[in-house]
C-alpha cells in the first residue's frame, strides 16, 4: 500500500480493459471500481466499499464517455458500497443507463434519494431504499439466490454530521474545475483525477477531509452489511442441513430441553506438584471424554430417568461415530450433524489434585445452533417443563430460545459456562427471563462487573483457599444486583459447599436481606457432604454439571429447592472419582443410596455476614 502511494511509483489506474497491459507489461496497478469487481468475483469476495462509482459524463452525446464501472456492475456479480455517483456526472442518466444494465441500485439509511457522493442530496430516487444491514443483507441474499450474473450498487449517504454540510462549497468548485477541464481539453479517464485535485485546492482541503469521512462510514456500513450477510447464509445452510435431523423431532414431548455443546474432551493431568511453563516433558496422564456442558446436562438427566430432548450441532468428522455411541442413552433427536464442520474439543490441563489449570478449546460450531434452528423446535420448548441452556450458544440463538420459553412461561436454567461466557443472558437484553443459574464465585463476578460496570473483589482464580466470611460477603453483595435479573442463584463455593440466593418480592414473609428495590435476599450455605470415607479427586470438571442435574431433576420431579440441591451436591461428589464428567455409573439409586448422607446435611441461614 506504501509502495503504491507513493507519488514516486509509476501506477496504471486499472479497468477491465487493462488487466492484459498491466499484467503482461510487468506494470503496477491500481484498480477502478470495474477492475476491483473483477478481481473480487475471481477470488470470491461478494462485497467492497469504494467512495463513488464512475457514471455518465455530461455531453455523453458528443464524447461517448460512460465509465466501465457501469457496464461492470450489469455483468459482474459482486455488491458495491459507495457514496454514490460523484456529482461532476450526470447522474439522472446514470441512473438510467443502470437501469438498462440490470443493476439492482438501493439507498442505505432512512431517505431514498440517491447520494451525490459530497452530498447526500441529488434530486434524484433510487427504486429501492434498505434502511439497516439486516435488511441490506436480505436484499443481497435474494440476488444471490436467483443467480443473477449481474452487481448491486448501494448509495451510502455521507453522515450530515462529517462533512455533507460543505457539501454546497464543495459543488461551487466542482463546477470551476469543470469548467477549467473543459478549457484544457482533459477527458477520458484524466477527468476525474484532475477535477478531484482542483477542488482540493480551491476548498483548502475540506473536499479531501469529505472525502476521508464519507470512506470512513461507507468501510463501517460495508462491513456491518458483510457480517449480516454472511450469518444469513450460513443460517440458511444450517436450515438445509436441518434434514438430517429426524422428523419426530418436532412434535417431541420432554420435561427438559437443553440446548448447549456437544465437546470433545482431552484431559492432561500433570503428576507434579512442581512444574514451569518453559518447554519441558512432566509426567502425568491424557484421557479423552465427551463433555460440553450441555451434552453433560442432557447426560446426567438422561440417567437420573428424566425425559430430556437435546439440542447441540457435531461434525460429521472422527468424532462422529464416538460422540453417537458415548451417548446412545440420550434423545440425540435434536443434534445437528454438519458436513464439513469440526466437532467441537477441549483440552483441559488439570494440576495433580485434579484442578484446573487452564483449556483450550475450538468451539466454532457452536454458532451454527442458530435461531432458524432452534425455531424448528419450538413446540418441544412450549412444552416441556424447564428449559436449560449453556454458556455455549451465540446471543442470538439464545434470545430466540429465551422467547419462546417465556412465551408459555417455561421456566429456564442458564449454566454459565465460564467467567467469560458468563453474561450472555443479560447481553441479550432478556435476562430476566432466566430463572435459576449456578455460577461459581469467578462466574458471579463476572455477571456482577457486567451489570455494574465494576467490581469491588479483590480476590481473583481460586476461592478454595480464601476465608468463607469473606465469599459470603461478597455473595451478598453481588447477589443483590444478579437477583434482580435472576431470582435464584446457586453460587457454587468449592471446597465450601454452596450458597443459595434468592430474592423474595416486598411483602413476603421470611424477610431476608433489603435490596434497593424493596424486595429482599435470603442467603443459604449448604455445606460439602461428609463422606465417611474421602475418595481420591481425579477431576472436577463434571461436578457443577452433576450437581446441576440433581437439581433440575428434582425441579421436574416437584421436589423442593433444598432436597435439590442435597442431591445434587451429593452428585457432584460422586463424579469427582470419575475422568467423566458424567460418569457411566451415575443414576437416581446411587444418589438414593446416600440417603443417611442427605439427612445429615443441613444448610444455615446468612442474615449477617459478620456471623462465623
Amino acid at each position: 500500500m506504501e509502495y503504491l502511494a507513493d507519488p514516486a511509483t509509476s501506477v496504471i489506474k486499472t479497468s477491465r480493459r487493462d488487466f492484459p497491459g498491466v499484467l503482461s507489461l510487468k506494470l503496477n496497478g491500481g484498480t477502478t471500481v470495474s477492475g476491483t469487481m473483477v478481481v473480487a468475483n475471481l477470488v470470491g469476495i461478494q462485497i467492497f466499499v469504494t467512495g463513488g462509482i464512475g457514471g455518465v459524463h455530461y455531453g455523453v452525446q458528443e464524447t461517448m464517455d460512460v465509465s466501465a464501472d457501469l457496464t461492470e456492475l450489469g455483468r459482474t456479480p459482486v455488491t458495491v458500497i459507495s457514496s454514490g455517483v460523484k456529482s461532476i456526472l450526470d447522474i439522472r442518466k446514470t441512473l438510467e443507463y443502470l437501469e438498462t444494465e440490470g443493476v439492482a441500485v438501493a439507498t442505505y439509511g432512512t431517505s431514498q434519494e440517491f447520494p451525490a457522493f459530497f452530498t447526500p442530496h441529488s434530486g434524484f430516487k433510487a427504486p429501492y431504499n434498505v434502511t439497516n444491514p439486516t435488511q441490506a443483507a436480505h436484499f443481497i441474499e435474494a440476488h444471490r439466490t436467483m443467480n443473477l450474473q449481474s452487481g448491486i450498487l448501494i448509495g451510502v449517504p455521507i453522515p450530515e454530521s462529517e462533512g455533507a454540510s460543505a457539501g454546497e462549497t464543495i459543488q461551487r468548485a466542482i463546477e470551476s474545475a469543470l469548467l477549467q477541464a473543459k478549457e484544457q481539453n482533459i477527458s477520458g479517464k484524466d477527468v476525474t483525477p484532475f477535477i478531484l485535485d482542483r477542488v482540493n485546492a480551491i476548498t483548502g482541503g475540506a473536499s479531501l477531509q469529505a472525502n476521508i469521512s464519507l470512506i470512513k462510514n461507507n468501510a463501517m456500513v460495508g462491513s456491518q452489511i458483510a457480517y449480516k450477510l454472511s450469518k444469513l447464509i450460513k443460517s440458511k445452510k444450517s436450515q438445509s442441513h436441518a434434514a438430517t435431523v429426524t422428523k419426530h423431532s418436532h412434535t417431541e414431548k420432554a420435561d427438559v430441553v437443553v440446548i448447549g455443546g456437544s465437546i470433545v474432551d482431552f484431559y492432561a493431568r500433570v503428576n507434579s506438584d512442581n512444574f514451569q511453563s518453559n518447554g519441558a516433558t512432566y509426567p502425568g496422564g491424557v484421557a479423552q471424554s465427551f463433555g460440553g456442558v450441555g451434552r453433560n446436562l442432557a447426560d446426567g438427566l438422561s440417567h437420573l430417568g428424566v425425559n430430556t430432548f437435546f439440542i447441540s450441532a457435531i461434525g460429521k468428522d472422527s468424532h462422529r461415530a464416538g460422540f453417537k455411541a458415548y451417548c446412545h442413552h440420550m434423545n440425540l433427536g435434536g443434534v445437528l450433524e454438519m458436513e464439513g464442520h469440526r466437532t467441537a474439543t477441549y483440552c483441559a490441563v488439570l494440576q495433580k489434585g485434579g484442578q484446573l489449570l487452564f483449556g483450550i478449546g475450538d468451539m466454532d460450531i457452536h454458532s451454527q445452533i442458530t435461531p432458524e434452528y432452534i425455531e424448528t423446535f419450538q413446540s418441544v420448548i412450549e412444552g416441556a417443563k424447564m428449559l436449560c441452556i449453556d454458556g455455549n450458544i451465540a446471543p442470538d440463538a439464545m434470545r430466540s430460545a429465551l422467547q419462546i420459553a417465556q412465551s408459555k412461561n417455561v421456566p429456564v436454567f442458564f449454566e454459565p459456562t465460564d467467567m467469560y461466557k458468563a453474561n450472555k443472558p443479560f447481553q441479550v437484553n432478556v435476562g430476566k427471563f432466566v430463572t435459576i443459574t449456578t455460577p461459581n464465585l469467578n462466574e458471579l463476578r463476572s455477571m456482577y462487573k457486567f451489570l455494574t460496570g465494576n467490581l469491588d473483589s479483590e480476590h481473583h482464580g481460586s476461592f478454595d483457599d480464601l476465608p468463607l466470611n469473606s465469599l459470603l460477603m461478597e455473595c451478598i453483595l453481588m447477589c443483590k444486583v444478579v437477583t434482580l435479573h435472576i431470582p435464584t442463584v446457586l453460587v457454587t463455593l468449592g471446597k465450601h459447599g454452596l450458597a443459595l440466593c434468592q430474592r423474595h418480592l416486598a411483602g413476603t414473609p421470611n424477610r431476608g436481606i433489603p435490596i434497593k428495590d424493596g424486595s429482599y435476599l435470603t442467603v443459604d450455605l449448604y455445606p460439602v457432604p461428609k463422606s465417611k470415607e474421602p475418595a481420591k479427586i481425579i477431576s472436577v470438571s463434571g461436578a457443577g454439571d452433576c450437581l446441576a442435574s440433581a437439581v433440575i431433576s428434582g425441579f421436574t420431579r416437584g421436589r423442593d429447592l433444598d432436597l435439590g440441591i442435597k442431591q445434587g451436591l451429593v452428585a457432584a461428589q460422586l463424579s469427582l472419582t470419575s475422568h467423566h464428567a458424567v460418569p457411566p455409573s451415575f443414576s437416581q439409586r446411587q444418589i438414593e443410596l446416600t440417603e443417611d448422607l442427605i439427612r445429615e446435611m443441613n444448610c444455615t441461614r446468612i442474615t449477617d455476614p459478620s456471623i462465623q
